[in-house]
C-alpha cells in the first residue's frame, strides 16, 4: 500500500474562514483517515466487503451525529463541523461516508428530531457510539424519485402496529441493529417507526455485484407481519415532509463529502503529473494536462465556496431545501468529472487499485443518483426559481 500523502488545496485560503475549532475537527478527522482507512480501503472495495473495524473510530472523531447534543451523546457540533468530517471521511472513501451519513442524517436526526424523549434517551447514545447502527428506509423497488408513491404500510391492530413491504438500497441494513422505516397508516399517512434487529418478520438480505460503493454494505430491509410496539412510532412529524427533511440534512452532507473525494483525485493526479516524464520532461509541462490541473482546482474551489456559504445558511436556519439540492447537484457532478480527468493524466495507471482514482469514480456514480439523482435536483431548482412544478 502507499503511504497516504494528500495534501489538502486551498487555493483560496479558505481555512481563514474556518474557526480554530473547525480546523481541529477537520484535522482530526483527517488524520483518522490516513491513519486508518487509507491503509485498508483498496483492498475493503477489491473485496466488496465493508470494514467493520473502523466503527469506533468514526465515532470517535464524532462523524456519528456531530450535531446531535451532547446530553443524548452527541458532539453538539455546527453544521460546518458536520461537513467538514464529511468532506475528509469522503477523502478516504465515499462508501465510508455513506455509513457515517445514514447513521447521522437518517437515524441519529429523524429520532432526534420527530422522536419523544424516551426514544432519544433510548436510541442515540447507543447510535452515537457505534454499539448500535442504523439504516434509513425509505426508497422502494417500485418508487425511488417518487417516494410518496410507498406501498410499505402499517395497521393499527390494537396493542401494536402490523409492518408490511419491502426497502431497497438501503446503506448500512446488513449489520444495522435499528432501521428508521417510512411507511403509510390505514389512512395513507406517511410516518416513521423504528424496527429493530431481532423483530419477527424483519429481515436484511445483501445486495451483492454492485461496481460501486464496494466498501459499503448495501441491501434491503424486508417487512413480512412484523409486529412493532407503539412506542416505536416517531411521534412529532409525519407526512412526506418528515423523512425529506431527513434527506436535506443528508444531501447538504454530501456536498461537504464529495469535495474531499474531488480533492483526493486532484491531488493524486497533481503529483503523478510532477513525477511522470514523458518526452524528456514531466507532462505537468505540458499544456493539456496543465489546462486539466487547473480546471480541477478552479472547480474545487467553487465548491469549497458553494458548501462553506451553505453551511453558514444552516447554521443560521436559513438555508432551504433547494439551495441545498443546488449544493448536492452541483458538487457530486464537479468531484464526479474531476474523478475522470484525473483518471486520463494517470493514464492506464489511473485503473489500477494502486491509486484511489477509479475508485472515487465508480463511487461517485452512486453519489450521482442517490439521495435525489441528478435530474430531480435540477428540477427542484427550477421548481424554485420558475414556481412551475415539471414533477407532474
Amino acid at each position: 500500500m502507499k503511504p497516504d500523502l494528500f495534501e489538502a488545496p486551498d487555493y483560496y485560503n479558505i481555512d481563514d474562514l474556518l474557526t480554530e475549532e473547525h480546523k481541529l475537527i477537520r484535522d482530526a478527522a483527517r488524520d483518522w483517515v490516513k491513519r486508518d482507512v487509507s491503509p485498508i480501503i483498496e483492498e475493503a472495495a477489491q473485496n466488496a466487503e465493508f470494514p467493520k473495524s473502523i466503527i469506533p473510530g468514526l465515532a470517535e472523531i464524532g462523524a456519528f451525529g456531530p450535531y446531535i447534543p451532547e446530553e443524548y451523546g452527541g458532539a453538539g457540533l455546527d453544521q460546518i463541523s458536520y461537513g467538514l468530517i464529511m468532506q475528509e471521511i469522503e477523502r478516504g472513501d465515499s462508501g465510508v461516508r455513506s455509513t457515517a451519513s445514514v447513521q447521522s442524517s437518517l437515524v441519529m436526526y429523524p429520532i432526534w428530531k420527530y422522536g419523544n424523549e424516551e426514544q432519544r434517551k433510548k436510541y442515540l447514545p447507543k447510535l452515537a457510539t457505534g454499539e448500535w447502527m442504523g439504516s434509513f428506509g425509505l426508497t422502494e423497488p417500485d418508487h425511488g424519485s417518487n417516494p410518496g408513491g410507498m406501498v410499505t404500510n402499517f395497521k393499527d391492530k390494537g396493542d401494536h402496529y402490523l409492518l408490511n413491504g419491502a426497502k431497497l438500497w438501503i446503506s448500512n441494513s446488513p449489520f444495522c441493529d435499528v432501521a428508521v422505516v417510512w411507511a403509510k397508516n390505514e389512512e395513507g399517512r406517511i410516518h416513521g417507526l423504528v424496527v429493530e434487529r431481532g423483530m419477527e418478520g424483519f429481515s436484511t438480505p445483501e445486495t451483492h455485484n454492485k461496481w460501486s460503493l464496494r466498501a459499503s454494505a448495501t441491501g434491503e430491509l424486508i417487512f413480512q407481519d412484523v409486529k412493532v410496539p407503539k412506542e416505536n412510532l416517531l411521534p412529532n412529524k409525519s407526512g412526506l415532509g418528515a423523512p425529506l427533511g431527513c434527506l436535506d440534512s443528508a444531501r447538504y452532507g454530501i456536498s461537504w463529502g464529495t469535495i474531499g473525494a474531488a480533492m483526493d483525485c486532484y491531488d493524486t493526479a497533481l503529483r503523478y503529473a510532477k513525477e511522470r516524464v514523458q518526452f524528456g520532461k514531466p507532462i505537468a509541462g505540458f499544456q493539456l494536462q496543465q489546462k486539466k490541473l487547473a480546471e480541477m482546482i478552479t472547480e474545487i474551489t467553487k465548491a469549497q465556496l458553494l458548501a462553506l456559504r451553505l453551511g453558514q445558511l444552516k447554521n443560521e436556519g436559513k438555508a432551504t431545501s433547494a439551495q441545498i439540492s443546488m449544493a448536492k447537484r452541483n458538487n457530486v457532478d464537479m468531484a464526479l468529472k474531476i474523478a475522470r480527468e484525473a483518471r486520463q493524466i494517470l493514464g492506464g495507471m489511473g485503473i489500477t487499485g494502486e491509486y484511489s482514482i477509479m475508485r472515487h469514480m465508480m463511487n461517485l456514480e452512486s453519489v450521482i443518483t442517490y439521495e435525489g439523482t441528478h435530474d430531480i435536483h435540477l428540477l427542484i431548482t427550477g421548481l424554485d426559481i420558475t414556481g412551475e412544478n415539471a414533477f407532474k
